[in-house]
């Protein structure tokens, strides 16, 4: 229900270029749901019901697993993956949510891609908490770190404002994921603390950036980044909420990032995984890293001189 929500969203102008991205986000919304609908057949197969705490009480109780369990636990994480846009089965978010119109852009990103993490929170530390060990989980992670890493650096070259903003999430998809390793022993509160802390932050500030990106692009009739040139003189305030949301991505305190990345370091710390908190900081510096851009091209350049109302009436500056 809630992809054939979100696909209709995408596509909203009827341009040619938004169709077919709503349709690749359909084809990968559908795979995701025909892996997690074979992973649950396999599961009330081996155990004979879907009921989470009696599930999570078979898979626990000692004596051998049937082999079906670690199959369906792939199976369902892979296709939730998928639906989450974790790396590399993020290929349908960055055209999807570029080329919706802003408003439906802002719901995508911060709401959308929420749910199916939710699911696979409740798939990992409820239906089987005592099954995925260690290595599973670091796959989670350096899947995380990889999109962390990846999403940045592909943000930073990106020509349009709103795809620019498009990577970020994919890139910010990853810290969730980063929870996965460090939720382990001594650290797991910590872990699944910044994990829900993320999804507010995030929520609160790709929603913020997609709907100022929004905003100039309709001011300026292009979110082309490096032709930004004077748009702050003539909405300030819209490039302020830019800019307060990207501090927040970047993890300056006291924004929601920097609670995020001190729980995550903390975490880290408890466990003994310390490498996993280098990742957090490479991702500050590259968000940094187009923020900076993005706010020198807004901030820099003589005021445009024509804009657009939102009645899509002209207005000349002088």
């Amino acid at each position: 229900l809630l992809t054939f929500s979100a696909v209709p969203l995408v596509a909203l102008d009827g341009r040619p270029e938004t169709i077919h991205a709503a349709l690749r986000y359909l084809l990968f919304a559908l795979l995701g749901s025909v892996l997690y609908l074979l992973g649950a057949v396999l599961f009330y197969g081996a155990f004979g019901t879907l009921d989470i705490p009696l599930l999570a009480g078979r898979i626990a109780a000692p004596g051998p697993l049937p082999p079906a369990v670690a199959v369906a636990a792939a199976l369902m994480t892979a296709g939730l993956m998928a639906k989450t846009a974790l790396f590399p089965l993020h290929l349908w978010l960055p055209p999807a949510h570029a080329g919706a119109p802003a408003p439906a852009s802002a719901v995508l990103s911060a709401l959308v891609v929420k749910g199916s993490f939710f699911l696979v929170l409740r798939l990992w530390f409820d239906v089987m908490p005592a099954l995925p060990g260690l290595p599973a989980a670091s796959v989670l992670g350096a899947l995380g770190a990889c999109a962390i890493l990846l999403g940045n650096l592909v943000a930073l070259g990106q020509v349009r404002l709103k795809l620019l903003v498009a990577y970020s999430t994919v890139a910010q998809i990853g810290y969730l994921f980063l929870i996965f390793p460090l939720a382990a022993g001594a650290g797991s509160g910590l872990a699944l603390t910044a994990g829900t802390v993320q999804v507010v932050s995030h929520a609160c500030a790709k929603a913020a950036m997609f709907l100022a990106a929004g905003l100039i692009a309709a001011a300026l009739g292009h979110d082309r980044v490096r032709d930004l040139g004077g748009i702050a003189r003539v909405l300030p305030v819209t490039v302020l909420g830019f800019a307060l949301a990207g501090l927040s991505l970047v993890g300056l305190q006291p924004s929601g990032g920097y609670l995020v990345k001190s729980l995550l370091q903390s975490a880290a710390d408890l466990t003994g995984q310390g490498g996993w908190s280098l990742v957090p900081l490479a991702g500050g510096l590259l968000t940094t890293a187009y923020l900076v851009r993005v706010l020198a091209s807004s901030l820099g350049g003589p005021r445009p001189s024509v804009v657009k109302r939102p009645n899509g009436s002209q207005e000349w500056l002088v």
